[in-house]
């Protein structure tokens, strides 16, 4: 009896063993998980960028000096002020891109104020990724607050808007990032497209106005 039961505790220890659940695996990292760890790794770095579409209506942004700056990074949360050269003028520094997790995903926002700091009637606008996206694109509709913006100071054709950020994955020789406005075929069509050479960074600007 005693062999039988040395066996038969054996047995048991075995199967008890094969029930206890190893260590939980990390979740795998999500598209938007990888995206925005490559949007932060830019953090307080500048880089120069050039207009690359080539709509008339951006016609003032032709060959002018652009430079986009993650200037502030917070664990959900960066903020990119984008800056243009003006002819005859100093630069531009009227516009902050914001990027920030959300429950569901990712947000972007736009910022944009007045030379003297005060913002413009139109800010804060943008809009909510409505799927995973990938680790390289993300892609934002215009949300509803911004809808009624637009509405209320007759930018119609806006109401259509599809925003996109993209950047290259690390250690690429030609990586990118880049800012995209789109909208569908019809009598609002549009497309407009900088990116900025990220193999390279450049000195940080001032801060955006209001800053």
């Amino acid at each position: 009896m005693k062999k039988l039961s040395l066996f038969t505790t054996a047995i048991l220890s075995v199967g008890l063993a094969a029930c206890v659940p190893a260590d939980d695996p990390k979740p795998e990292a999500s598209p938007q998980d990888v995206f925005f760890e490559h949007i932060s790794m830019l953090c307080n770095k500048a880089y120069a960028g050039k207009l690359v579409s080539s709509d008339e209506a951006d016609a003032d942004f032709v060959d002018k000096p652009m430079i986009m700056h993650v200037s502030k990074c917070e664990q959900n949360k960066v903020e990119i002020p984008f800056h243009v050269a003006e002819e005859g003028k100093d630069w531009n520094r009227s516009r902050t891109w914001f990027l920030t997790r959300t429950a569901e995903g990712i947000r972007l926002k736009h910022r944009h104020r007045h030379e003297d700091g005060s913002l413009d009637d139109v800010t804060n606008y943008g809009g909510d990724t409505t799927d995973e996206g990938t680790a390289n694109r993300q892609e934002f509709p215009v949300d509803a607050e911004s809808i009624e913006s637009f509405k209320v100071n007759e930018l119609t054709a806006s109401v259509e808007n599809v925003w996109a950020v993209e950047i290259s994955s690390p250690g690429q020789s030609d990586a990118k990032f880049a800012y995209e406005l789109r909208r569908p075929e019809g009598p609002n069509e549009r497309f407009f497209r900088v990116e900025f050479d990220l193999s390279q960074p450049v000195t940080a600007p001032p801060a955006p106005w209001g800053e």
